[in-house]
């Protein structure tokens, strides 16, 4: 029985002249240069573009919590020659926490793909005296008082340590910060008591002793850390929230062309080297098509919607 690769990769060639014609695919990408979101679209878009026959051009429109590079693409012609590189706070949180968001994160796109995710992890300097997410929480009752801090306000990092805070009852003290790098040092350094990261942001310094994991957000324990807990195992399956990647086209473009188009990213993410290099850059490889897809983000915007009205957060935009 042939792959789901094999058969992208079969499909390929007579969809590629409908796309090697004219301006080159622009893939806007709604942060700045260096990040996840970044470093994902790199990795798949040279071996995209040669399936694809055609050239593709990485548009970087950062700010506004990816609002302003997802606006871009919503405005764009829906013709095909315009994707965005969205994640789970464009294209899902957003809707629940962001004040008049100028497009609609289910109405205004055509899901194309996921490529990725990314899981979330709960870290403590390596002093603390917490040594599991249950004394964690305990520091933060009865009278006691912790700090956590977020790589913005609004973010997932910030999202769902409120939402861990909310649900064990914690008196706890929010400190936002200015990205994921600023948070993190001052975790290391005893600044604040937790940090919800992005398991690539603390990984090498959770392996050198300089912070310490307590759980981990991913179905199961990772290689390499075969003891720190996942969510479940450490009580608070509610924190199992993945950061996800994935691609979608103006509302309106035509379902044959959102198939090419997810075909040949999927098809690109599928070949080792590709699916070596995300790793490297510790994102997992989770690929979906257009209506799985659809489906998965239908859910995400609930979940986020629920997590919002838990903790109350939202954010201008």
């Amino acid at each position: 029985m042939p792959t789901r690769r094999a058969t992208l990769l079969a499909a390929l060639p007579l969809a590629a002249p409908a796309l090697a014609q004219g301006s080159p695919l622009r893939l806007i990408v709604p942060a700045p240069p260096g990040g996840s979101t970044d470093i994902l679209a790199r990795v798949v878009m040279e071996r995209a573009a040669a399936l694809l026959g055609t050239t593709i051009v990485v548009d970087n429109r950062g700010g506004a919590g990816g609002i302003i590079g997802t606006e871009a693409a919503a405005r764009a012609a829906a013709d095909g020659a315009t994707l965005v590189l969205g994640h789970n706070q464009t294209h899902a949180s957003n809707q629940a926490m962001a004040r008049n968001l100028p497009y609609h994160v289910l109405d205004s796109f055509e899901p194309v793909a996921r490529l990725a995710t990314v899981h979330h992890a709960t870290v403590v300097p390596a002093n603390s005296r917490a040594r599991a997410m249950a004394e964690l929480a305990e520091m933060g009752r009865g009278g006691g008082r912790v700090s956590y801090a977020s790589s913005q306000a609004g973010s997932a990092s910030h999202v769902i340590a409120e939402t861990f805070v909310r649900r064990e009852r914690m008196d706890a003290t929010h400190v936002p910060y200015r990205g994921g790098g600023p948070a993190t040092q001052d975790t290391v350094a005893g600044v604040v008591d937790f940090y919800v990261s992005t398991w690539p942001g603390v990984v090498q310094l959770a392996r050198e002793g300089r912070l310490r994991a307590l759980s981990i957000g991913a179905p199961a324990r990772l290689e390499g850390f075969p003891d720190l807990p996942t969510a479940a195992e450490a009580g608070v399956p509610y924190m199992a929230v993945d950061a996800w990647f994935g691609l979608f086209a103006p509302r309106g473009t035509s379902a044959p062309t959102v198939r090419r188009l997810s075909d040949a990213f999927l098809a690109a993410l599928a070949e080792p080297a590709t699916a070596q290099r995300a790793l490297q850059a510790g994102l997992n490889a989770a690929p979906m098509g257009p209506q799985e897809f659809a489906t998965f983000q239908r859910a995400e915007v609930q979940r986020w919607r629920e997590m919002s009205e838990l903790t109350g957060i939202m954010m201008e935009g």
